[in-house]
This record gives structure tokens, sequence and C-alpha cells, in this order.
């Protein structure tokens, strides 16, 4: 993918989506019992795979992507939502550009945010162990493929905080 501000292979694209994926993965059960009969999350994850373990990027992941994050607006439950928002990022995952915008960061990162801030939830705690957890779990290419990218921008949201504070354990990694 020669086409931006520095090269990004399709190994290491795919890299990146099973990184997004594993991280969502996790959070189906979450969105699954508020909407058992909604499979958009659940489609999105199936796609990004799809991708990740060799198939062709494709039209698939995007619009897989779109229906599982308004899948996150049709429940009323804060960790259903993020389940449906980080299946959707796995499969948006797919088309990480490689331009040298923080922006670009949420494809990387957003989904790992949205597993440690349900695992926030579930607790009722800050969980700094989960984003240390996540951070060792992102395994080369990853750290070297985030350093590309400028660091993430921190907002105001815990989700925005927490990818930045993946951003920032992740780029630490040799």
């Amino acid at each position: 993918m020669g086409t931006g501000d520095f090269d990004l292979t399709m190994d290491e694209l795919r890299a990146v989506v099973r990184f997004a994926t594993d991280c969502a993965q996790a959070l189906l059960p979450d969105f699954e019992a508020a909407a058992p009969n909604d499979s958009r999350p659940r489609d999105a994850i199936d796609a990004a795979r799809l991708f990740a373990g060799g198939a062709p990027r494709s039209n698939l992941q995007r619009t897989a992507a779109f229906a599982s994050h308004r899948a996150a607006k049709s429940v009323s439950e804060e960790t259903a939502q993020l389940a449906a928002l980080a299946c959707g990022d796995a499969a948006a995952a797919a088309y990480l550009h490689p331009i040298a915008k923080a922006s670009q960061v949420g494809h990387i990162l957003r989904a790992a945010a949205c597993a440690v801030r349900v695992a926030e939830l579930r607790t009722g705690i800050t969980d700094s162990d989960g984003v240390r957890s996540l951070a060792d779990r992102a395994i080369s290419p990853l750290p070297e493929i985030l350093r590309r990218y400028p660091s993430a921008p921190s907002g105001s949201s815990r989700v925005t905080q927490l990818m930045s504070e993946l951003d920032s354990a992740i780029r630490t990694r040799n």
C-alpha cells in the first residue's frame, strides 16, 4: 500500500486486524446478551477474521463495520454498545491508511480500548492492569506499525483516554 506517507504491507494490515479482532471477540457475549437476535457484531468479527486469515480486503469488511456500529445504537447497555463498536472497529481496521494522522491510531487501538473499558464497567474499578495486559499482547509488528503514526489523541471520553494509554504502553515496547 504505497499511496500514503509510508508503506504498510498487507501482512502488517492483517496483524492489526488480528489484534483488534482478538480484543473485540471477547466482548461479543456482552452484546449478544442484550440483543441475542442481532448478528451484526458477530458478522463484523467474521468479516475481520476472513481478511486477517488471508482473504482479499473487500467491501464486506466495510459494510460489516458500519452495520456493527449501527447495532451499537440499538442497545442501551454501555457494555453492549462498546462491544458492538469494538467488533465494528475490528472489521474497519482492514481500512487503516498509511497516512501520518493521529486519527488513524483508532483503527489500531479503539477495539482494545473498548475491551479495557468494558472490563472497568464490569468491575467498577479503573483497569490499568487491562491496559498493560493488552499492551503485552501487542506483539511485533504492531508496535512498529504504531510508531509510524503520531500519538493517539487524548480526549475527554474514557475510551479515548484508554486508547492514549494503550498507545503509550505499546510504543515503548521493543
